[in-house]
């Protein structure tokens, strides 16, 4: 990594001199935001894999406004590029974790994973008894190196140019490394699993894998195998079936952040499956965080407003919540309000929205330009709100995807 960060400083350095041969003032900033060197950074965390690869792909997710868009379209490729460990390994893992001779407990278990990503991979296996398994294995020493990957991260993104000047990034690395423990801990993991299976155990929209509990560990999660294919097949599937799933899908990630008071907040589209049966399949609750009552009662209140088209009430509680700072120029503010009840604007739409022909984001996206471009002054919100708008923004992408068009107001009111 101090090779990445001494590739990215002096590329920036040969692309400002060359400003000056030119006759042109050079900016180190923007000399350092090229594609060249956001590839060298993409290159260092899938190198690291582990934890700095997760922060990667947790950067990748951010809204373009903070980071150039060739680094976020590079930082994407992390979403899905992960090595496997070797079959050694592998085993290795599974005897420090379930004793040498676990092998005859299954009738099968396939070496080679069917997922792969930065803390862990799958494998599919079959029991003595006949059930069939996913299990979830952790890759050795993510864990133990998610402070020292973290740290060496925020050195390499303090680089000049990588991020707008005065960007506090503190407080939102220590948060993505607090995030990142809760996620390489499977025990917490079992737990969110659990929960949500009993919560979701009599929907019938919903399937939840159960869990293994004998066979789950600290680094091994072990759960039912659920035969089911992408979320993406649906996007071939009549209008009416489209519709209902992404509608399905809303009101549980409404029900999650008003009633559960705790949400899955990684809205990886591999993280959703379709079973045979037309239930959704949910996976993967390493990213679930609590949402304390008070922070639900505040997001009522902002979706009241918001549905109301309540300027001020709006301003006021964005500020309470933490989207804007005191200290940001009131101007900026201003902007900030307008651009949060612009994005509502579908919420408050009766008739069914359409996601397939919406250009919201591109709108968004152009309205906002004069504040993404004015990278003198930047304010980071609590982290927990941008794992929430993570999700939201997830939804959205997906309901995309999915050409879906459901009535918002509907599902949002009665919450409000």
């Amino acid at each position: 990594m101090g090779q990445v960060a001494g590739g990215i400083f002096g590329a920036s350095l040969g692309a400002a001199l060359s400003e000056v041969l030119r006759g042109r003032r050079p900016d180190l900033a923007r000399a350092a935001l090229t594609p060249a060197n956001a590839v060298r950074l993409a290159g260092g965390l899938a190198h690291l894999r582990g934890a700095a690869m997760k922060l990667g792909q947790m950067l990748s997710l951010e809204n373009g406004a903070a980071l150039p868009p060739e680094l976020t379209a590079i930082l994407a490729q992390l979403q899905a590029n992960a090595p496997a460990m070797p079959p050694r390994q592998l085993r290795d893992v599974l005897n420090a974790e379930w004793g040498a001779g676990w092998q005859a407990r299954f009738a099968r278990f396939e070496v080679r994973p069917v997922a792969a990503a930065s803390i862990g991979q799958v494998h599919r296996a079959v029991t003595r008894e006949g059930n069939f398994l996913a299990v979830k294995v952790q890759f050795p020493g993510v864990a133990q190196s998610i402070d020292s990957d973290t740290a060496t991260l925020g050195r390499l993104l303090r680089v000049p140019g990588v991020l707008p000047a005065g960007m506090e990034i503190d407080r939102l690395l220590d948060d993505a490394r607090a995030q990142l423990h809760d996620e390489a801990d499977y025990v917490r993991e079992a737990e969110a699993l659990a929960a949500f299976g009993a919560r979701l155990q009599a929907d019938k929209s919903f399937k939840v894998p159960s869990l293994r509990t004998d066979l789950s560990t600290g680094r091994v999660l072990a759960m039912e195998f659920v035969e089911s294919m992408p979320i993406d097949a649906l996007a071939e599937a009549e209008q009416a079936r489209r519709d209902a799933a992404v509608k399905q899908l809303i009101d549980l990630t409404l029900r999650e952040l008003f009633e559960f008071g705790q949400m899955q907040t990684d809205p990886n589209f591999a993280n959703y499956r379709l079973a045979p049966d037309g239930r959704i399949v949910l996976l993967d609750f390493g990213a679930t965080r609590s949402i304390s009552p008070d922070t639900a009662a505040q997001y009522r209140a902002l979706l009241r407003g918001l549905l109301s088209e309540n300027q001020a009430s709006v301003a006021d509680i964005m500020a309470g919540l933490g989207y804007v700072s005191l200290r940001m120029p009131q101007a900026r503010r201003d902007l900030l309000v307008a651009l949060a009840l612009r994005a509502s604007a579908p919420l408050r739409q009766a008739e069914p929205y359409d996601f397939g022909r919406s250009t919201l984001i591109e709108d968004l996206a152009r309205e906002g330009q004069a504040f993404g471009q004015a990278r003198d002054f930047w304010h980071v919100p609590p982290t927990d709100l941008l794992f929430l708008h993570r999700k939201i923004g997830g939804m959205f992408l997906l309901a995309q995807r999915m050409g879906a068009r459901v009535a918002l107001k509907p599902l949002v009111a009665r919450w409000a």
